[in-house]
């Protein structure tokens, strides 16, 4: 897990915060990226202890989390994999200068779909189960080139490394805070949409391994590849002077990620094997990303595509679909026009990092919410997010070329404060929600009010409760379930004597109505601006019941997304043995036109506390 998440951003950025702020800055990005890694594996660990199912417990979490986060999983997974062949081609190949002229270009371009390529055929070799024996070999080759280069370049120390930078003017005061601000938030909060570390964690758990003890080990190791790259560049920086570094023609930035490989090839011209192994050490930590990335993506995508109800993903074969191969053809391309652009306009890696530090913040922080806090599983508010997303990376960006650190500040925190207000609307709303009927029973108490109370009486799923023989009237809840019974009579039977299949579905409508009837006392159909149709329905038969027999409906919310509503159900007979279960997805219409809706927020209110 160390060598998957050391992908472009750590693995040359560690270089430029070395370069722009000194030692302090190479510990302000490694801390909070390996404590962002290590508070994943804990929470994810009590995450896994929380919710039932053994071995998969977080694997059935996962399935229910990621639904609203598909496509941001997604477009996270494209910038990474983006981001990693970028940082390596622009501050490796490009440097080495192999061709010149045009041949260049094309050798750039051909460079960018081998390193794909080598990812591909590694990630379709070794599957999750296997990819820890990979990875576990290439990290030993990796320990071996760390050992040479510091061998090699003994004294490693030369002189006390210094804690800020030697470009005082340029990089101190309040720059710093405008990097460090937006690097904490993004570091902490990014392994959260990180798929790789999803499924790392979960087939952790289905082993019976540690997710906690894991990440603490890995997010360590983790922490120690950033300071032996971050120290190194601070090395050639003393051993052999400093440079201001290269200047974007975008921004007013000097950039120097290819430091330590233009230092090599300067000082080692022939090659040999200082040059070979610092090379072999980028090279090894972008394949353990790009095949773990394939890895993760043919997993996720293998999943949403046999889920799929979608009439036109249909048409396209479920083998393209659930493969990556078109997903990194994609980063291919994204990616060749990054190195163009970094060729011969000064694109940089901070033009795709500014993702991390912006645009994914307020999602993460949303999923990290929706795994701790109950009251924020309401349906993703997909386009408030979106427009939140859009609006703090265009702050952050205008503050980055402007070179305006409270713009970088805002840009990075502003989704923070969006998710917050999302959290804390929700909750509000489910505390009124909750304390109405105490409210409402509380004042029902006062003489003055009992007389009103007596006609003017407002259900309230409190008011419906099991009497002693547990056949209420109109129902009961036990805990999420709603329960209704009933007695079996001749007109339910066929001719046979037990009852006809077919009644086992009008006993689940009527228990569906008066469900809805106590948990939205206030629904009109007179006056209401939306109608719930059924969407679809399923029932398994599992035993016969035949008449007088005792027949028990239970019913509760399982799941939602923006449109749709499941409910599940389960019916029992005279013996509590188990006779059908099944479930039923529900849609809701206008009342007007009968247009699709989004769920009510009616609906919302008073589903809630059943899911």
């Amino acid at each position: 897990m160390a060598l998957s998440w050391m992908w472009g951003l750590g693995l040359f950025f560690s270089v430029q915060m070395t370069f722009m702020f000194g030692l302090q800055g190479l510990l302000m990005f490694a801390i909070p990226n390996a404590m962002g890694l290590m508070l994943f594996g804990v929470l994810t660990q009590i995450v896994a202890k929380r919710h039932s199912g053994g071995q998969e417990s977080l694997a059935l979490f996962f399935d229910k989390f990621a639904k609203p986060f598909r496509l941001i999983f997604y477009i996270y997974q494209i910038v990474a994999l983006s981001l990693t062949v970028f940082a390596l081609v622009s501050y490796l190949f490009i440097p080495l200068e192999l061709a010149n002229g045009a041949s260049m270009l094309i050798f750039l371009c051909l460079i960018v779909f081998v390193v794909l390529a080598a990812g591909c055929l590694l990630g379709e070799e070794f599957s999750i189960e296997k990819i820890k024996f990979s990875h576990a070999g290439m990290g030993a080759l990796l320990v071996l080139c760390v050992g040479t280069i510091l061998f090699n370049l003994k004294p490693f120390v030369p002189e006390p490394f210094q804690w800020t930078s030697p470009f005082q003017d340029e990089w101190q005061g309040a720059r710093f805070f405008g990097f460090a601000i937006p690097l904490v938030i993004g570091l902490l909060v990014g392994p959260w949409l990180d798929l790789q570390h999803w499924q790392r964690a979960i087939q952790m758990h289905r082993e019976n391994t540690s997710i906690r003890s894991g990440y603490l080990w890995g997010g360590s190791i983790f922490f120690l590849m950033l300071l032996f790259h971050g120290c190194l560049a601070m090395w050639v920086m003393k051993a052999s002077g400093v440079s201001p570094g290269i200047k974007s023609s975008l921004d007013t930035f000097n950039y120097a990620h290819d430091l330590v490989a233009r230092y090599f090839i300067r000082t080692f011209p022939d090659g040999g094997i200082m040059q070979t192994t610092y090379f072999a050490f980028l090279c090894i930590c972008a394949l353990t990303t790009l095949d773990s990335g394939y890895v993760a993506l043919k997993w996720f995508l293998g999943k949403n595509v046999e889920k799929s109800e979608n009439m036109l993903i249909s048409l396209i074969p479920k083998q393209i679909l659930g493969s990556p191969i078109p997903t990194f053809l994609i980063v291919g391309f994204i990616t060749s026009i990054g190195v163009l652009g970094n060729r011969f306009a000064g694109l940089q890696l901070e033009y795709f990092m500014v993702f991390y530090a912006s645009f994914f913040v307020g999602y993460a922080a949303l999923a990290i919410a929706r795994c701790y806090v109950p009251n924020s599983q309401q349906p993703l508010p997909q386009i408030k997010m979106f427009s939140m997303a859009c609006l703090s990376i265009a702050i952050f960006a205008f503050g980055y070329f402007k070179s305006d650190t409270t713009l970088l500040v805002l840009g990075s925190t502003l989704p923070l404060i969006h998710v917050a207000w999302l959290v804390f609307n929700a909750d509000l709303l489910r505390v009124v929600t909750e304390k109405a009927g105490e409210v409402i029973e509380a004042a029902a108490e006062i003489p003055a009010l009992k007389a009103i109370a007596k006609t003017a009486h407002v259900a309230t799923s409190s008011d419906v409760v099991a009497p002693q023989d547990h056949h209420a009237l109109g129902g009961h809840f036990e805990e999420k379930w709603f329960v209704y019974s009933m007695i079996a009579t001749y007109q339910d039977t066929n001719s046979v004597g037990n009852v006809y299949f077919g009644m086992y579905g009008l006993f689940v409508g009527k228990t569906r109505e008066l469900f809805f009837n106590t948990a939205m006392p206030d629904f009109d159909l007179k006056t209401t601006k939306f109608y719930i149709l059924t969407r679809s329905f399923e029932h398994k038969f599992v035993r016969e019941a035949r008449e007088f027999d005792t027949i028990t409906v239970k019913i509760r919310v399982s799941d939602f997304n923006r449109k749709f509503c499941t409910l599940e159900h389960q019916i029992f007979g005279t013996d509590n043995e188990l006779l059908g279960k099944g479930k039923q997805s529900l849609l809701f219409v206008s009342a007007k036109d009968y247009s699709l809706l989004d769920i009510p927020s009616e609906v919302y209110t008073a589903f809630m506390k059943y899911l």
